[in-house]
């Protein structure tokens, strides 16, 4: 991806990450950092978590995605029916994507205050099916 006119950046906050199950989605992506995004809410919904607006905010890993990925990364979200990719602006000022579900989805699930989900991946031989960092698996 050597031409960064020809990608965006995007937030992701749950199994996307790196050291979890489906990090491999974002295969040829660049790792920028942390980001933080305000007026979202974050909800645990057990294998997954999902971010809606709200008042509080939701931490995650910041990736340089090329505009040919988006197509199957909203596959992978199940866009439209699961989640819908929205344009929101960091903390820090840049404008970036992020999937977002509704509230309707998450009424009955449990907000996460600190904005973060599946922070670390438990010790080598505790890993369940949604957090597989090869470094871990391989200890």
């Amino acid at each position: 991806m050597a031409d960064s006119t020809l990608s965006e950046l995007l937030l992701v906050y749950g199994t996307l990450k790196r050291g979890h199950a489906n990090h491999h989605q974002l295969a040829g992506a660049i790792f920028v950092g942390e980001a933080r995004l305000e007026q979202l809410d974050l909800h645990d919904l057990g294998p997954f978590p999902m971010a809606v607006p709200g008042a509080g905010h939701v931490i995650g890993e910041l990736f340089r995605v090329s505009l040919d990925s988006f197509p199957a990364l909203d596959r992978f979200e199940g866009v439209p029916r699961l989640y819908r990719r929205w344009r929101w602006r960091s903390s820090d000022g840049p404008w970036l994507w992020v999937y977002l579900g509704s509230a309707r989805q998450v009424r009955h699930a449990r907000r996460l205050v600190d904005g973060l989900w599946g922070a670390a991946c438990p010790p080598p031989g505790r890993q369940d099916a949604f957090c597989t960092a090869p470094d871990l698996q391989d200890r």
